[in-house]
């Protein structure tokens, strides 16, 4: 399977926004809806895995529901401000029975090969253990899109600015295709109000989700590709400004 993601600049993208921080409102909404379903099963934990963490802050809060959190980011800053490893989840060895909880935030929807990332980390729990999580799905970012097609069309090229997105249905399938017990995904669509195009992008590189493909575009948009764009953002407003849909997919599953 040819590399869909280019893993060097995802790595820099992560460390980019460990740097110049921002608001990750997004990521610390789903890191903060996984926190309250972990607590419906009304359960301790004995070892969990943290993937994902842009915020040095997580780790702790994880331990309120498990007696030991380890921690891996893709980025090396980010691992490092939370006393981890930089790992790439599809290339994880999988240690079965190593950990009772695995929580993963905001990473897995830039992985080459899902599945394998996926079995890695329902193989890596104890039996009845559980892995939980969030990630980009669906129809995230319609208004972007829209905007690029714009831009796309002044200048006569069709390119990949905006990478595909796994829908819900798929991301049950392949939960029990892991080994999982229960699959289950809720969409959490979160309407953001921007009063420009600028803006919106200047939150995607706060959480290092900007474009990852490697046959991404090498060269900035024209003066009037970009005007282009920023029109077509622009369209439709609700009180004088864009209401972008990010479609977030929360996961979980058993092992057996």
């Amino acid at each position: 399977m040819p590399a869909l993601f280019d893993m060097s600049l995802r790595a820099a993208r992560r460390d980019r926004a460990a740097r110049s921080g921002g608001d990750r409102f997004l990521l610390e909404r789903s890191f903060a809806d996984c926190l309250e379903r972990i607590a419906l099963e009304q359960r301790r934990f004995g070892k969990a895995l943290l993937v994902g963490c842009p915020d040095p802050g997580w780790p702790k809060r994880l331990a309120a529901v498990a007696d030991h959190v380890a921690t891996v980011d893709p980025g090396p800053l980010f691992a490092a401000g939370a006393q981890g490893q930089v790992v790439i989840e599809d290339r994880i060895v999988q240690r079965p029975g190593a950990f009772d909880l695995i929580l993963a935030i905001g990473t897995l929807d830039t992985v080459d090969d899902l599945p394998a990332a996926l079995s890695a980390l329902a193989g890596s729990l104890t039996g009845g253990g559980m892995l939980i999580g969030a990630l980009s799905g669906g129809e995230t970012l319609p208004r972007l899109r829209a905007a690029m097609r714009a831009a796309d069309k002044l200048s006569g090229t069709a390119r990949a600015h905006v990478h595909p997105r796994i829908e819900p249905s798929a991301l049950v399938h392949l939960l029990a295709a892991a080994g999982l017990a229960r699959p289950v995904v809720d969409v959490d669509r979160v309407r953001v109000s921007y009063p420009s195009l600028e803006r919106l992008i200047g939150d995607l590189r706060a959480m290092a989700a900007t474009n990852l493909l490697r046959e991404r575009p090498r060269q900035p948009l024209s003066r009037a590709a970009l005007a282009a764009a920023k029109a077509a953002f622009a369209l439709q407003p609700e009180r004088g400004k864009t209401v972008e849909t990010f479609e977030v997919l929360h996961f979980a599953g058993w092992r057996g």
